[in-house]
């Protein structure tokens, strides 16, 4: 009951220190985005969880965050969620809440980011610190991804408890709005370098148009000389049989193949966004009958 108190006194904008008098009379602990509420983290020594603005916690929420906390070890713990408005962010609020458990460590590396939502975490305090905190440097960080990205990187895991908990407010003032989309691009594809293309001698990007394309100049060197060709299902593009890097400095420039995707050799990195086609993409994906997360890995 604690928990949803908080939540509505965050969610109606109380006071930092009317949050102070509360989290002193309680014996839980909460996480929220506050110099109070961080100096009351170092006083009580249960797992975390973060709350904001956007976010209100259902009448089921308590029970079942409590049974989440007691896994919390190396984990993030997150749950499903509703929109408020419902249509906005539709495919995003699709993807966060149909994941299956492995997809929450494959498609880590979408533009839709962390794949259990934020304001939905915990975690134990001493995984918390052994991570690193959140890093602070201001707006226009994307500190809930870097976060998440150190997370996985020291060997975490992700869980979600499959029960929709929170019902999550959609306005266009959110703070997630500040971080631009070229800051988060950069850091989505250095992870990529780190966790997937490090450990393969060659690959196809599955998308000949403007985000494979895009990808493919954002790689290092040592990473562009890996891709062995696009793949894609337009005839136009198939049909130029090329793409030329006209930015490279090397003589002659970089020419890599196009062709078919049914005639390409994995392991891909789709560049192709999911639920987009009406399921054209997803079938054609599934008849070359491919494991994800070691045949292709999804940078929509």
């Amino acid at each position: 009951m604690f928990s949803l108190i908080l939540a509505l006194l965050v969610a109606s904008g109380r006071q930092n220190s009317q949050w102070a008098l509360i989290l002193e009379a309680s014996d839980c602990f909460t996480l929220t985005r506050s110099l109070v509420a961080t100096e009351w983290n170092e006083r009580y020594q249960m797992p975390l969880e973060w709350f904001s603005s956007q976010l209100f916690l259902t009448e089921t929420s308590v029970p079942v965050s409590e049974k989440a906390r007691r896994l919390a070890q190396v984990q993030i713990i997150g749950c499903q969620v509703r929109r408020e408005p419902v249509d906005s962010t539709e495919r995003y609020t699709r993807w966060i809440n149909n994941l299956t458990e492995e997809q929450l460590l494959t498609q880590v590396f979408t533009s839709h980011g962390p794949t259990v939502i934020m304001p939905t975490w915990f975690c134990s305090r001493e995984w918390f610190f052994h991570v690193g905190k959140f890093d602070e440097g201001g707006k226009g960080v994307p500190e809930d991804l870097l976060f998440f990205y150190k997370h996985i990187q020291m060997g975490g895991e992700v869980f979600r408890v499959n029960h929709c908990l929170l019902l999550y407010r959609y306005h266009p003032q959110a703070a997630t709005h500040s971080v631009l989309e070229g800051t988060i691009w950069n850091h989505r594809v250095k992870f990529l370098e780190d966790r997937v293309l490090s450990s393969w001698t060659s690959f196809t990007i599955w998308n000949a148009g403007k985000q494979g394309k895009k990808l493919y100049r954002s790689l290092s060197p040592a990473n562009q000389k890996k891709v062995t060709a696009f793949c894609d299902v337009d005839e136009k593009k198939i049909a130029k049989g090329f793409y030329t890097y006209e930015e490279s400095e090397e003589r002659p420039k970089p020419k890599i193949p196009i062709c078919h995707f049914r005639d390409a050799t994995p392991p891909f990195i789709i560049c192709v966004k999911l639920d987009l086609t009406g399921g054209t993409f997803e079938a054609n994906l599934s008849m070359l009958n491919l494991q994800e997360g070691m045949d292709y890995y999804h940078f929509n």
